[in-house]
């Protein structure tokens, strides 16, 4: 027999009965070994993914499962006035909150056994927060049986002894699954005294408006939070690991305003404004050297616990615009007196009336006739011919242009709080055939008065502007407000103080004028413009601003009435009266030695 064929009969001859050629194993094999491989691959790739790719937030979260992060409330800075009294505080408070699983009242059955079961738990712990903290029962009680949560807050930010008197009651009455949580509120010693400058922080601790706002990021501080272990059911666990990152707290601030004086300028203002019939009323007291602010309010005052309008969060004297009217007429004057055309004394023939672009302008007593007047005369008596008269023949538009620019108007004057307004002033370049006459006795244009606020402290301060602030300090140290650019001279500033001093004695402020003092100040009867066109018919800002004493002024005051029907001599003229009377006497401002 060939061999080949030995070797093939060989094979046949010992393979058992049955058995598959080794031959047809082969694919099965290396199918097993792909599928064994194939999973190797998936396991070592979902190793490399839990281990190095996914491997931070795997860490984060079972971080976060072991660990509970309790935030640390910084306390916002104190406010004081400037003698020191507390206007704005932040102190400690709790948040009431609860477990809804976990509530449980303890119960006696028949033979004083007692016991523990939720059943009724939800219904007494309302009772007693409503027996505390007043407020809606069937409120607490949605919080208390609210589903699918183990954490609802059931009441914010109450007094400690109100938090230690809930859990008295709840411990006399064996309920549980109430907690409580350090948190801090800010407290208003002086109530709603001073509520516009301060404005206020909501529940959450935002700062909405005033000065809470402006100064927010020097007030808010800085809140930290303490990481410990906690159970599984994220309740801190006694003796674990913590880590603290204290809270720092907000800085303390200091500012001009006086309490006592803001308080009865508020009483003032809103007496006034309901005895003159006004949409509004503004006032504000300042050291015309300074720029200091020590009172200031707009009608209608805020209340916090029902805000049903929001503009009475403004302070309208920076926020709003209005047409100036004749306190406008110092500015005129002064630009004429410090360009070397006018003085005090200069006289000039005043026609009865005068064209202004295509209208003719008029003076308020009706005069028909030419009168030959002095410019000490015509701010006494506040002809709005004579200054029309001034710019559109002897200052001229350019000059006056570049002297309104001087004086800031139409620019924010940088007081420190929020929403101040530049006004509408038309530049030189835009002046139609109306412009500069208009503007001469305060129409024309429309601005914050806080604006007049400061043109006349320049004019008190030997010609020198400051800016209106309220801000004096913080963190213990002072801060600098640094003065304007001269405005007008000493001597032109000396010679306006003089015709000012006319109009209190005189002329249209002579129901403001206080005994024993020497005011220097200006009225202002501003039309108002209609949307429609025009001006609206006997709807004025009556107003007046002036300083004491008028040699060395410590104090000046601005009082407004917007809307009303009445002029400012027998309006705003009373109401400076009253304010400045409170001021030099608050202030201790003395008497002049002469007045005159």
């Amino acid at each position: 027999m060939p061999e080949a064929s030995y070797e093939a009969a060989s094979r046949s001859r010992f393979r058992p009965a049955g058995a598959a050629d080794v031959t047809d194993d082969e694919p099965k094999l290396r199918l097993l070994l792909a599928v064994f491989g194939a999973v190797f691959v998936l396991i070592a790739l979902n190793l490399i993914w839990l281990q190095v790719i996914d491997a931070p937030n795997l860490s984060h979260r079972a971080e976060s499962r072991r660990t509970n992060v309790v935030t640390l409330n910084a306390k916002r800075g104190t406010i004081y006035d400037r003698n020191g009294n507390v206007l704005a505080i932040s102190v400690d408070c709790k948040d009431v909150v609860c477990d809804p699983t976990t509530l449980q009242k303890t119960v006696k059955d028949e033979n004083g056994k007692t016991s523990k079961t939720s059943d009724g738990a939800a219904e007494d712990i309302a009772d007693v927060l409503v027996e505390v903290l007043g407020g809606d029962r069937d409120t607490y009680i949605e919080a208390l049986t609210r589903q699918n949560t183990r954490y609802a807050y059931l009441a914010r930010r109450v007094d400690v002894s109100q938090a230690d008197s809930i859990q008295e009651k709840l411990d006399e009455r064996g309920l549980s699954g109430v907690y409580y949580e350090t948190d801090t509120k800010r407290v208003y010693p002086y109530g709603t005294t001073a509520a516009q400058i301060l404005g206020y922080v909501n529940q959450d601790g935002a700062a909405l408006s005033g000065l809470e706002y402006y100064y927010d990021d020097i007030l808010k501080g800085e809140d930290g939070q303490r990481v410990c272990e906690a159970s599984a059911y994220g309740t801190p666990i006694a003796g674990g690991v913590s880590d603290t990152i204290a809270a720092r707290n907000g800085t303390d601030i200091v500012l001009s305003i006086d309490i006592d004086l803001q308080d009865e300028c508020e009483k003032i203002i809103s007496d006034a404004a309901k005895t003159y019939e006004a949409e509004s009323g503004s006032v504000m007291v300042a050291n015309p050297k300074t720029g200091e602010v020590y009172a200031a309010a707009s009608t209608p005052l805020p209340d916090f616990s029902n805000i049903t309008d929001a503009s009475s969060l403004n302070l309208k004297l920076v926020t709003d615009s209005y047409e100036p009217g004749s306190v406008f007429k110092v500015l005129t004057t002064a630009i004429g007196i410090e360009d070397g055309l006018l003085t005090k004394d200069s006289t000039f023939t005043i026609p009865a009336e005068i064209l202004v672009g295509d209208s003719y302008v008029h003076d308020d007593d009706n005069r028909d006739y030419e009168l030959d007047m002095s410019v000490d005369y015509a701010i006494a008596k506040s002809s709005n011919v004579a200054m029309a008269y001034y710019v559109q023949n002897i200052i001229g538009a350019k000059r006056f242009a570049d002297g309104v620019e001087k004086f800031g108007i139409g620019q924010k004057t940088g007081i420190d709080f929020p929403g101040e307004a530049a006004g509408i002033v038309k530049s030189y370049g835009d002046y139609d055939g109306s412009t500069a006459g208009s503007m001469a006795f305060g129409q024309g244009l429309s601005i914050p008065l806080v604006q007049i606020v400061r043109a006349y402290c320049a004019v008190a301060n030997d010609g020198v502007p400051t800016t209106p602030h309220f801000l004096v300090s913080k963190a213990g140290e002072d801060v600098d407000w640094p003065a304007g650019d001269r405005i007008i001279s000493k001597k032109t500033a000396d010679e306006e103080t003089d015709m000012m001093r006319s109009v209190m004695l005189d002329g249209s402020g002579a129901l403001g004028q206080v005994e024993g003092y020497d005011i220097a100040g200006k009225t202002g009867t501003g039309e108002q413009a209609d949307e429609e066109g025009g001006y609206k018919e006997n709807h004025f800002v009556a107003s007046l601003c002036g300083f004491a004493n008028a040699d060395d002024p410590e104090v000046l005051v601005y009082t407004g009435l917007n809307g009303i029907p009445y002029l400012a001599a027998v309006s705003a003229a009373n109401v400076f009266h009253d304010v400045m009377q409170q001021s030099v006497t608050i202030l201790g401002v003395a008497p002049a030695a002469t007045s005159n």
